[in-house]
Formats: C-alpha cells, sequence, structure tokens
C-alpha cells in the first residue's frame, strides 16, 4: 500500500501560499507509517512548531493499473473518505527555498490521519463534494470539489502514467484554502457532505 499525494489542487490554496497555480498535478508520496487510523490522537511532533492542517478527499484504488486512460479511471476507485495532510510548513519552507524535496515535511510517522471509507456510489455527483474542517468548534476549511484543478479521473490517468496503481493504494487529492497551524489539545473535526468521518485531538 502507498499513499499518493497532489499538491496545489485547489487554486485558491495555491494562491495562499503563494505558491503558483500549476498546469500539471504536483505529486508527493508518504509512507505507509504516515497513516493514522480510527480517530487516534496525532502527537505533535518536537521536529517542527508549525504543523498545518490540510484537509482532502481521498480516493481508495480497487484494482491494479498502469498507462490507465481517463476515460477508464472511474472504474479504478470505488470507495472515498477524508484525510488530513500534516505539514510541517517551516520544514517545507526551508526545503524549498534551497530547492529541495518535501519528505521530512510531509512524510513522517501520522501525518496522514485517515478516515472510513464510503461507496462513491452513495453520492450523487462526486465533484459536487462539501469538505470541511473544523477546529476547536470553528471552521478553517470549508471547500467543494466543484473547485479542484485536476479530476479524480485525470489525476490517476495521470499518476498510473509513472507509478502502477494497485489495489489498496490512497490518494489524497488536494486540499483546499483555509490551511493553518494546530497547536496541542485541538480538537479536529473533519466533515464530507453532512458525513462526520474525523474527529480527534492533537496531544
Amino acid at each position: 500500500m502507498k499513499i499518493i499525494a497532489i499538491g496545489r489542487n485547489y487554486a485558491e490554496h495555491a494562491k495562499e501560499l503563494n505558491n503558483p497555480v500549476p498546469t500539471l498535478p504536483v505529486i508527493f508520496m508518504k509512507p505507509d507509517t504516515a497513516l493514522l487510523k480510527d480517530n487516534k490522537p496525532f502527537y505533535h511532533p518536537d521536529f517542527s512548531t508549525d504543523i498545518h492542517h490540510e484537509i482532502e478527499v481521498v480516493l481508495k484504488v480497487c484494482k491494479e493499473g498502469k498507462h490507465i486512460s481517463e476515460k477508464f479511471a472511474a472504474n479504478y476507485y470505488d470507495e472515498i473518505g477524508l484525510g488530513i495532510d500534516f505539514t510541517a510548513r517551516d520544514i517545507q519552507n526551508r526545503h524549498k527555498e534551497k530547492g529541495l524535496p518535501w519528505e521530512l515535511a510531509k512524510a513522517f510517522d501520522g501525518s496522514a490521519p485517515i478516515s472510513n471509507f464510503l461507496p462513491k456510489a452513495q453520492f450523487d455527483n462526486l465533484y459536487n463534494l462539501n469538505l470541511r474542517l473544523d477546529v476547536n468548534g470553528e471552521t478553517k476549511q470549508d471547500g467543494n470539489t466543484k473547485d479542484l484543478l485536476f479530476s479524480f479521473e485525470y489525476i490517476i490517468a495521470f499518476v498510473s502514467q509513472y507509478i502502477t496503481l494497485k489495489k489498496g493504494d490512497l490518494i489524497y487529492t488536494g486540499t483546499p484554502p483555509g490551511v493553518g497551524k494546530v497547536s496541542v489539545g485541538d480538537r479536529l473535526e473533519g466533515y464530507l457532505n453532512d458525513n462526520k468521518l474525523l474527529d480527534f485531538y492533537v496531544k
């Protein structure tokens, strides 16, 4: 199982971090040790003072494929959920300044909380999904998949030209604007439409 993540897939999020809006998907990966399941607490690492939350719709790949055509890509995922791409923004900024990879800022243990998954068939329109993150009862991120720069199918087709997708792989599809710092004691609650899928604390 691998975790593939898409950066800057909502234009307003790219702009809030003063990043250019991409013309092709920005891809990075996380190891399986980044996964944080069952709403277990996230333990704030001591190597960063600026961990940011990034709420995302996550696709679960349901069969193996490579060189997938975009028109068939919908057949390669059948469930969706919510995840958070925790990012050590201070480390990321230092690495970006030097033109270095982001792994230490993105791939650390526990940096990929994941919810349970729901059949995509239960949603009328995958491109009108509301995703929301509340921190301590206050809404911090509130987005909709209609604003994705690259569709789920395009992402699957694009990634599969380079990396074979296998059953059980997870694709974090990008975050809407509103990212921000988390602190010890914070409660994070994530919603997909009216489904509350994430509810955990930072310790």
